[in-house]
């Protein structure tokens, strides 16, 4: 398999080699990146992560990538694609997701990549629908749904206790193939 990389103005999302996962973990295995996806992660749970990364792109030829700011090369987080494994939630639907480290937050490339993203989904990997997910209280995240055109999807909601959360349920947000083609004609 060809090897993934798209540019976008000021990112490259591609992906990963092994010489990422040190700068990726030590950017975004801090309390603040990790409040809504179950705190800092052991030794343990990076490796499943990482295995899960590797595991999307094999089985689905997508997965969440690596985003490298074409500046200076520095490895700022994930942000793609890959398949609903949630076996509660809207299982199998196409999803986007960003995990970027605390000093890339507030600076557009989170929206940037997610637009590469959204992209991709539709033109190159043929999705009629993508979805994103997060929690209530992540108004950063589901803030970044809104800005990409998506819509809020309550019909599509499910509870997660995997994380230890005051409000576990899972929020969703989609933009179909059709939404995305009108915002971006």
């Amino acid at each position: 398999m060809a090897e993934f990389r798209h540019e976008t103005d000021r990112l490259i999302l591609r992906d990963w080699r092994e010489d990422d996962w040190e700068p990726f973990w030590k950017g975004v295995n801090t309390p603040a990146v990790a409040k809504w996806v179950g705190g800092v992660a052991s030794e343990a749970a990076m490796t499943e992560g990482q295995a899960r990364l590797e595991r999307y792109a094999r089985d689905f030829g997508h997965t969440f990538w690596c985003i490298e700011r074409k500046a200076d090369g520095e490895i700022l987080g994930f942000c793609g694609l890959k398949r609903c494994t949630d076996e509660e939630g809207p299982f199998g639907e196409m999803e986007a997701g960003w995990r970027l480290r605390e000093d890339a937050w507030g600076k557009g490339y989170a929206k940037e990549a997610a637009i590469a993203s959204l992209d991709l989904a539709f033109t190159r990997f043929g999705a009629e629908q993508v979805i994103a997910m997060t929690f209530k209280g992540n108004e950063p995240s589901w803030g970044l749904m809104l800005r990409l055109g998506m819509s809020r999807r309550e019909d599509l909601d499910w509870i997660d206790t995997m994380w230890e959360l005051d409000d576990p349920k899972v929020i969703i947000y989609a933009i179909t193939r059709e939404e995305w083609q009108q915002q971006h004609a």
